[in-house]
């Protein structure tokens, strides 16, 4: 199978912390040592790829940030990792006129002007460290992967191409403008480093559709610069995806509002949705005793704990997507084992006589057979301790999900909506649960209350609805989200009839296999399968010399590899949707990507504050 991007995207580090020179297999060499600066930006690519262990091997004695206050170490080498903005430069700039370092290895996220450039320069001229400035790389590697097949586009600054950003009534078209170019320039990048031009499908009318035309130029215009092109040669040597280009599928967030809203059940998910949990680490309070501080005491403080969730963790490999009652079952299976396997150290230990009492005179044979035992025992401890912390890190995790579960009651909520979202039969009223004050906190009833209103066939009747409003005020509800989704209902229901959300017939499944819209949309545009909900969706191929653009595909066959990519944001919810959907075509690839991801809590604060009046 071809590399992920996530392990394409690794590589492009590590060559890149090794002087851009492809590291040697097997070298018995020591690293060079050097210093790495980077700024947020570069932070954030680098930590869900590389543990700081990686960065020792590779000779990173310090790796420190560009706005810090750094000491100079005049005899060693920086590595750069930045983007190319005017305070970087600046402070680029002054580095050089300090001497901090012996030589500089200058390495932009995303491609650096000329200008930018030539102040650089000059700034080299005037601290006379022309010399010292050894290279200077554009990387292309503006985008963040968190898992093989997920990748997001930024961190910092997200909500300059938020979910809001782009939905705000008074946009002017330069905001828009920026936001588009700032969204295609990680594209861009994502596509260099998966060394591929893909085949586009996006929408009509919206900013998915801006999104594709910048897209298509972009690409087009590298395409045809033969001399500078990213997709020719050697580039492409390590790059190609597989011998069939990949679809890349454009989606707008506007298309489905009530997944990122949905209460979920799997591991993953619902690590995100109730814990603090981004670029793959989750931090949390760690519970200190619960005995009562004495009246009058101050309450003890507590410790703040992170894990990082890794594709190193097989546990976490194998459960993130699994549903949570699974998941707890899994831990108490893990903790059992481990706990036979450590009952056999010391049985050993103690028939060797290396603790407690002596057990009496022992025969060499049976001797020599134990001593064997111990040995590959011993040898197996590294390995023990490695599975004790983790069991210990998923005990943890699993235990404060839990907490959630139960004191919110989230399974209620889960399964309510996914009736509401499968058109199925409601036992229980929803004024029911939005009453209930042991249900759930404010923002879990509002969730549920904007998913019934989306999902309804036919909105309530001003009656009803007052009815509801009335019962979610006394809940303590913020009801400025129910403002804009109306004004968005009455639009979307004018421009595509309501067919978003028709999923009858799926209560006759089990709960879990119904395809999520996005989910929906990709298989349409991947088994060239004829669906009003994508017929008129238009196609660009960057690689075609005129204007590619028509609703008619060229490539009637199937593709084995897409991106779907959803312009306005994402979460793991559709991410595991499209894992699951991809498990049942072997020897098929999807990749998720979105512009932020964000959980149900943050993106109701987007949908609040765009409907304040």
């Amino acid at each position: 199978m071809a590399a992920s991007v996530r392990e394409k995207q690794a590589a492009a580090l590590k060559r890149m912390l090794n002087f851009n020179t492809s590291p040697l297999k097997n070298t018995a060499a020591e690293p060079v040592w050097k210093v790495l600066i980077y700024d947020r930006f570069g932070q954030d690519i680098i930590s869900p790829l590389l543990a700081v262990k990686e960065l020792r091997d590779m000779g990173i004695t310090l790796h420190l940030l560009l706005h810090s206050d750094r000491d100079p170490i005049p005899d060693v080498p920086a590595i750069y990792f930045v983007m190319p903005t005017e305070e970087n430069i600046d402070r680029i700039c002054q580095d050089l006129r300090n001497q901090l370092y012996e030589s500089y290895y200058l390495n932009f996220i995303s491609a650096i002007s000329r200008s930018k450039l030539e102040d650089i320069a000059s700034a080299a001229l005037s601290a006379n460290a022309v010399t010292q400035v050894t290279k200077v790389f554009d990387q292309y590697l503006n985008f963040i992967t968190l898992e093989d097949d997920m990748f997001i586009l930024c961190n910092q600054n997200k909500e300059l191409i938020s979910y809001h950003a782009i939905n705000k009534p008074d946009i002017m078209d330069t905001e828009m403008e920026a936001i588009m170019d700032t969204i295609v320039d990680s594209l861009f990048c994502f596509f260099v480093t998966l060394g591929a031009v893909p085949i586009i499908r996006c929408p009509r009318g919206n900013a998915a559709e801006m999104v594709a035309v910048k897209l298509d130029k972009k690409l087009r215009e590298n395409l045809r610069d033969a001399r500078n092109s990213l997709f020719t040669g050697d580039n492409m040597g390590a790059g190609q995806f597989s011998f069939q280009r990949p679809l890349f599928v454009l989606a707008d967030r506007n298309l489905d509002l009530a997944t990122p809203l949905h209460h979920t059940w799997t591991y993953q998910a619902l690590i995100h949705d109730v814990l603090d949990f981004h670029l793959n680490r989750v931090s949390m309070d760690e519970s200190v005793g619960s005995e009562a501080s004495p009246s009058g005491a101050r309450p003890k403080k507590k410790n703040k704990k992170s894990y990082d969730l890794t594709a190193a963790d097989k546990f976490w490999q194998k459960h993130k997507g699994s549903p949570f009652p699974e998941v707890a079952e899994s831990v108490q299976e893990e903790l059992d084992t481990y706990r036979a396997q450590e009952d056999e150290v010391k049985r050993l230990k103690s028939i060797m006589g290396l603790e407690g009492e002596d057990e009496g005179p022992i025969s060499s044979i049976s001797m020599s057979d134990n001593t064997a035992k111990l040995t590959s025992a011993v040898s197996s401890l590294p390995e023990l301790l490695e599975k004790k912390r983790l069991i210990d890190l998923h005990t943890n995790v699993a235990t404060a999900v839990l907490d959630h579960i139960k004191s919110r009651k989230l399974d209620v909520y889960f399964e309510y909506e996914e009736k509401l979202m499968s058109k199925s039969t409601l036992e229980k009223s929803l004024l029911d649960i939005i009453s209930d004050p042991d249900a759930g906190t404010p923002e879990d009833k509002m969730r549920l209350f904007l998913i019934f209103y989306i999902t309804a066939l036919q909105p309530p009747s001003e009656t009803d609805l007052d009815q509801y409003k009335k019962a979610l005020l006394e809940t303590g509800c913020d009801l400025s989200s129910l403002n804009y989704i109306k004004q968005w209902n009455l639009f979307s229901r004018v421009m595509n009839s309501g067919s978003q959300f028709v999923m009858e017939g799926v209560k006759h499944l089990v709960l879990k296999q119904h395809n999520l819209p996005v989910t929906r949309i990709l298989d349409n545009l991947m088994e060239m399968k004829s669906n009003p909900e994508t017929d008129d969706y238009r196609y660009f191929d960057p690689k075609m010399l005129r204007g590619s653009e028509s609703s008619t595909p060229r490539n009637k066959n199937p593709f084995q590899e897409a991106i779907v990519f959803v312009v306005g944001g994402g979460n793991y919810i559709e991410y595991q949707n499209l894992v699951d959907y991809t498990k049942a075509k072997p020897g098929k690839r999807v990749l998720y990507g979105c512009s932020e991801l964000f959980n149900a809590g943050q993106f109701i604060k987007q949908l609040s504050s765009l409907g304040q009046k």
